[in-house]
């Protein structure tokens, strides 16, 4: 199900996925615009592929070669703010979310089909500057079930649950310039 044109939800989001508009203020959006600029971004680089979004890692960083998780530089003070946000979104203390990515997609950058990777739990994402589609899918008796919202500037999305592990997701290319903040709990191990 997509949104409509007026914009508004699908009746029937994935068990465990939560989206808002609005989450993140047009101050915090602003000064965070001010920030993101100046990082060291790198292409997305996936066992020798370079995809078109560059990105950056803060407190962890997933090593795609080796397969694991490995110490990433601490999380910059400019983000804290926003991750107490996407924390109290999701119900989390800010401790919770130990890992940033943010994303630099720019015009004609997608992000392929994919799940994040099993070390992390629950995931929260913030969407800055401009919108984008993002899209939901699973197979179900052969047959893909599909959802899609638009992530709008200053909206925020959650993952957990059944949209954490039974359900891919993926951005087709924006027309925009597009960044977003990734904020990952990382899975206990039990």
């Amino acid at each position: 199900m997509q949104t409509d044109l007026f914009g508004k939800l699908p009746t029937e989001l994935p068990e465990g996925f939560k989206y808002a508009p609005d989450v993140v203020s047009s101050a915090l959006q602003q000064s965070l615009l001010q920030e993101l600029p100046k990082l060291p971004f790198e292409a997305f680089d996936f066992h020798g592929f370079k995809g078109r979004r560059r990105v950056v890692s803060y407190g962890w960083k997933y090593d795609f070669d080796a397969e694991k998780l490995g110490a990433g530089p601490e999380i910059p003070r400019f983000l804290f703010p926003v991750r107490r946000v996407a924390a109290r979104f999701a119900g989390l203390s800010s401790e919770q979310l130990q890992h940033a990515l943010i994303t630099e997609y720019s015009p004609g950058a997608p992000i392929g089909w994919h799940k994040d990777k099993a070390v992390f739990g629950v995931v929260v994402g913030i969407s800055l500057l401009s919108a984008c589609t993002f899209r939901l899918r699973r197979k179900i008796n052969g047959k893909w079930e599909r959802v899609s919202i638009i992530a709008e500037p200053g909206s925020a999305y959650l993952m957990s649950g059944s949209a954490r592990t039974e359900w891919e997701h993926s951005i087709p290319p924006v027309d925009r310039l597009r960044y977003s903040i990734t904020f990952r709990e990382l899975r206990t191990s039990s």
